[in-house]
């Protein structure tokens, strides 16, 4: 049986679509197996079916019938062929500069052992809060680049800020909305994404976390690993729970694309900003590609 909801006004403003898309998601991951039909989800969270067929595609670019195939088990399992192949030769197949791969048009540069040994001490990051396809978000920055990525639930912003802060305890924290605002739009507008305006990003990590975090970069828009896969990438093939800890502990989401590190069973595992925002995150991005940006 499917499970149904009660049936809800929803009062989120009319532009915050994945605060209002966000209920119809949790309900398709639940009961994808019976593949629930467009009337049955919109009953379940309280919409019509236009309505809801109209949010699902002003959000993501697709459906609600293609997303619910973007996060069966079967997508997945087709995400993933090849992966380890794919990580190997991302570059020599071409993937250095295709339009449709926002994680290439990427620079990245590692902060020094000492940096990160001291735990921040001596580094001011500038942050600010600003909406995202996937809720409202968190950006962190140096003046080198962006170094922190992530996401508030339930209007907690004190504690996105906490989850960046203590990965950096040591550092100096300023709020300034203006001064992130301009990283925000880059990472998550397609239309920013070009390849003769790489986003630079700092990667704030050990060494082997860095070298995750620097492999997530190369799967592509519209693939996905897993974490063996991961491991036998880095030359550490005995490592993958230290890898799925590396990625766990991702501070860039979204740009540096952890969410695209699935089981190997195709499952779409635990994400350090919920599952549910995973499975946003694959839906929108198959959106992505289904409109052309690939």
């Amino acid at each position: 049986m499917l499970e149904r909801a009660d049936i809800v006004e929803l009062e989120t403003p009319a532009g915050d679509d994945y605060a209002r898309v966000r209920q119809a998601i949790e309900f398709i991951s639940r009961n994808w197996k019976e593949q629930p039909s467009l009337e049955e989800i919109a009953v379940a969270v309280g919409l019509a079916p236009q309505q809801l067929h109209t949010l699902f595609r002003r959000w993501a670019g697709l459906t609600p019938k293609a997303f619910l195939q973007a996060v069966t088990l079967d997508h997945a399992k087709s995400l993933l062929r090849n992966s380890v192949s794919l990580l190997d030769a991302a570059y020599e197949v071409g993937l250095s500069g295709p339009g449709r791969l926002h994680d290439l048009f990427v620079t990245h540069e590692a902060m020094t052992p000492g940096d990160f040994k001291n735990r921040g001490a001596g580094v001011t990051f500038t942050y600010g809060f600003h909406p995202s396809p996937f809720g409202e978000a968190i950006v962190v920055s140096t003046p080198r680049g962006l170094a922190g990525l992530g996401f508030v639930d339930d209007g907690d912003r004190d504690g996105a800020l906490q989850d960046m802060v203590v990965r950096w305890p040591g550092a100096a924290y300023v709020r300034d909305d203006s001064a992130t605002a301009a990283l925000a739009k880059r990472a998550f507008d397609p239309a920013e994404w070009r390849q003769d305006r790489p986003l630079r990003v700092v990667l704030i990590g050990s060494d082997f976390e860095v070298r995750v975090w620097q492999t997530l970069l190369r799967i592509p828009l519209g693939r996905a690993t897993t974490y063996s896969s991961l491991a036998e990438s880095i030359g550490k093939p005995k490592a993958a729970r230290a890898v799925g800890a590396a990625v766990g502990r991702n501070p860039i989401s979204f740009v540096v694309p952890c969410h695209r590190v699935i089981g190997r069973s195709g499952a779409l595992t635990g994400y350090h900003w919920g599952l549910t925002r995973k499975q946003a995150i694959i839906g929108w991005e198959a959106g992505r590609i289904g409109a052309g940006e690939s």
